[in-house]
C-alpha cells in the first residue's frame, strides 16, 4: 500500500484516550499502512508527554509513542521542499491578513509536498492553505 494520509496530533492521540472516538479508530484500522505523520507532530507528541509528571499515564504514553507510533507509522521530515512551500504559502496567507500557527503550517507543508491528505479534528486550523486536502475523521 502507498501512503495516502498525514495524521495530525489529535488523530494520533485519540487511541490513548479512555474512550476513543469509534469512527477515528475504525478509520485508523481501515487505512493501516496508508498513514504517516510529520516530524512536527512527533515533536508535539513527545513534548506533551515529556511535560507530564512521572506517572502511570506518562509511562503508558511513552510506550505508545516508542513502541507503536515510532515503529509502525512513517514520520516524514520537514525538509527543504516542505520549507520552501511553507515559506511561500505563509507569505501568501499573511498578505491576506491570515496568520496560521507555525507548527500547523509545517504540518500542512509536509502533507502538501508529499501529496497526502491531512487528517485532523482541527480543520479550521488549515483553512486557507492553497490546494491542501483535509479530512476530519471525527465526523
Amino acid at each position: 500500500m502507498s501512503l495516502r494520509f498525514l495524521l495530525d496530533t489529535n488523530i494520533l492521540s485519540e487511541p490513548t484516550r479512555q474512550h476513543p472516538h469509534p469512527v477515528v479508530m475504525k478509520k485508523l484500522q481501515e487505512h493501516e499502512g496508508e498513514v504517516a505523520t510529520s516530524t512536527t507532530v512527533w515533536h508535539e507528541l513527545r513534548f506533551g508527554c515529556s511535560r507530564l509528571p512521572d506517572s502511570q499515564k506518562r509511562r503508558f504514553l511513552e510506550r505508545y509513542l516508542t513502541q507503536i507510533v515510532r515503529l509502525t507509522i512513517p514520520i516524514l521530515p520537514y525538509d527543504v521542499e516542505a520549507a520552501t512551500w511553507h515559506g511561500v504559502e505563509r507569505a501568501r496567507l499573511m498578505g491576506m491578513g491570515k496568520t496560521p500557527s507555525f507548527p500547523d503550517s509545517q504540518i500542512a507543508a509536509v502533507a502538501k509536498v508529499n501529496h497526502l491528505i491531512l487528517v485532523t479534528n482541527n480543520v479550521s486550523d488549515y483553512q486557507g492553505f492553497f490546494d491542501l486536502d483535509v479530512q476530519n475523521w471525527f465526523q
